[in-house]
């Protein structure tokens, strides 16, 4: 495994004190070091590849935050932008889902007008996102604006079909999210899984998946066990978030995502999971790692 940048930096001052302070203390202190380091990357089990969105911590700066998630075992930080793909780097993160093109949630590719605005930004992303070596890139359907359903997902795949070469050469996954319409996002119409499901047969890509918000899927749908296992072949990320209200994930709310943690493993998945509640308590860190353990299932 390549060795992390803070981890370099941390051996480099460790050879500065060999020479001050002589072989002996110096390795007594590396053999410290080595174990605190051990210690961290065996604190979680190892089924779940952890990430965390940005902005339900914009309050701490990204720096903070990515210490932050490192010292949790988080290997991702997301919903950032290339000008901060760096950052992370830095710490030795990854962006397990990005973004960078697109118009927003509210107009997306059901919207034939916007199709070569939308297909422009997405081809100038998408081989940043590959030459940063990260693999998906987040997009939206748009409101309905009184399109029909059947309308909508013919929309939306005229527009990501032209984008499918290009995601195909790069190897790199459009990840369409599926939100509530009913709470947050209203009018939004990549609002329930089976919708998602057959524009992504539509598609016909195996680069254009969906994001799971099980947040969002509970409010809108529920039966959130049951959908993972039907159709989880067309998801390649999730997100959590307690409900009602969309803050911590643990018994303060109705979901138990134990549960809902084991049936996502069981499916075989090999993504990410993404902490994407906004924390009510003082400490959000300790709400982090909370929603990290809870969601660190064996």
């Amino acid at each position: 495994m390549k060795m992390r940048d803070d981890q370099t930096s941390r051996r480099g001052a460790l050879k500065k004190m060999v020479a001050a302070t002589g072989a002996a203390a110096a390795i007594s202190l590396s053999h410290r070091v080595e174990a605190a380091e051990t210690a961290l990357a065996h604190d979680l089990k190892g089924k779940v590849n952890h990430s965390v969105c940005r902005w339900c911590y914009n309050d701490i700066p990204l720096e903070d935050l990515c210490k932050a998630a490192k010292n949790i075992g988080l290997a991702s930080v997301e919903l950032v932008g290339p000008e901060e793909w760096p950052i992370l780097k830095k710490y030795g993160l990854t962006s397990a889902l990005p973004w960078g093109a697109g118009k927003g949630i509210n107009d997306g590719f059901n919207d034939l007008k916007l199709h070569d605005e939308l297909v422009a930004s997405y081809e100038a992303i998408i081989p940043k996102v590959a030459n940063a070596g990260l693999n998906q890139i987040i997009c939206f359907s748009g409101n309905r604006r009184g399109l029909d359903d059947e309308k909508g997902i013919e929309n939306c795949a005229i527009g990501l079909k032209r984008l499918m070469p290009i995601a195909e050469k790069y190897k790199v996954t459009m990840v369409m999210e599926l939100l509530n319409s009913k709470v947050n996002h209203k009018d939004y119409q990549c609002d329930h899984t089976e919708w998602g499901v057959a524009l992504c047969d539509k598609v016909g890509s195996e680069n254009f998946k969906l994001l799971y918000d099980i947040y969002h899927m509970q409010i809108m749908e529920g039966d959130v066990i049951a959908t993972i296992r039907k159709y989880n072949k067309y998801i390649s990320h999730y997100h959590t978030g307690g409900v009602p209200g969309r803050n911590e994930i643990d018994d303060t709310q109705e979901l138990h995502y134990p549960a809902i943690m084991k049936a996502i493993v069981e499916t075989g998945f090999k993504g990410f999971v993404a902490q994407e509640f906004i924390p009510k308590r003082e400490d959000k860190i300790a709400s982090l790692k909370q929603g990290v353990q809870i969601c660190d299932v064996a």
